[in-house]
């Protein structure tokens, strides 16, 4: 049940109606373009040790990237207790919350690495990771019209998102997040529709404050081949 005590969270607001005017020719430039920018130091040490467990690990492989403080994280190990779940996250402030609210150690594996995903991404393409699932789950949408390179479908990194394969799943609160992502995955031959979400049982805390707030979410599930 959504805690209603916790409904202060506002609507998302724009000044763009509909999906953004350059969508099409900002993903396709990015769809036939190299991303050639510097792996950060950090992200590449975090991604090594991550990448030992991975290679060391016989079983499924979970992607969730946008973790925040993890709990996401945590309650997609209980849903896939075969799995080895990877939280990524670029703020060790939201990341050093964890441990102290959200641990669970009962249920499933799970790690939670702090790194770019910008680089992280790249780095699990060129090392041949194969994650059964991928979740972006409530990421920054970016509303303002003139952001809309910030947002991950609108970003050089794309493809290497699509590039991952496995089940993506994105989520927001934002309708015209998950459509504008469902429009830049059809564009890159991988046909996706968005659809509005609803479940008894938030799995991170922006759902729980969404949901508590009377905001609907939208998502799209999609198989990358």
């Amino acid at each position: 049940m959504v805690d209603k005590s916790a409904a202060n969270s506002r609507s998302v607001t724009s000044n763009q109606a509909g999906l953004h005017e350059k969508l099409d020719e900002i993903v396709r430039t990015h769809l036939q373009s190299a991303f050639l920018k510097p792996i950060a130091q950090h992200t590449q040490a975090a991604f090594d040790e991550v990448n030992q467990r991975v290679q060391a690990f016989a079983g499924p492989i979970i992607l969730d990237s946008c973790c925040g403080v993890g709990e996401s994280t945590a309650n997609l190990a209980k849903l896939h207790p075969d799995a080895l779940v990877i939280g990524i996250d670029k703020s060790a402030h939201r990341l050093d919350k964890h441990d102290v609210e959200y641990q669970q150690q009962e249920h499933g594996q799970y790690l939670l690495v702090r790194a770019d995903l910008n680089d992280f991404w790249r780095l699990a393409v060129a090392a041949g990771w194969q994650p059964t699932h991928h979740y972006l789950l409530y990421p920054n949408p970016w509303p303002k019209a003139k952001h809309v390179r910030r947002r991950w479908h609108g970003g050089a990194v794309f493809p290497y998102i699509v590039k991952l394969g496995g089940r993506l799943e994105v989520r927001s609160n934002w309708s015209t997040y998950v459509e504008e992502f469902a429009h830049a995955l059809t564009l890159a031959g991988q046909p996706a529709q968005a659809e509005p979400y609803h479940s008894d049982t938030a799995i991170t805390p922006f759902e729980r404050k969404y949901w508590a707030s009377g905001q609907s979410s939208t998502r799209l599930v999609v198989t990358l081949s």
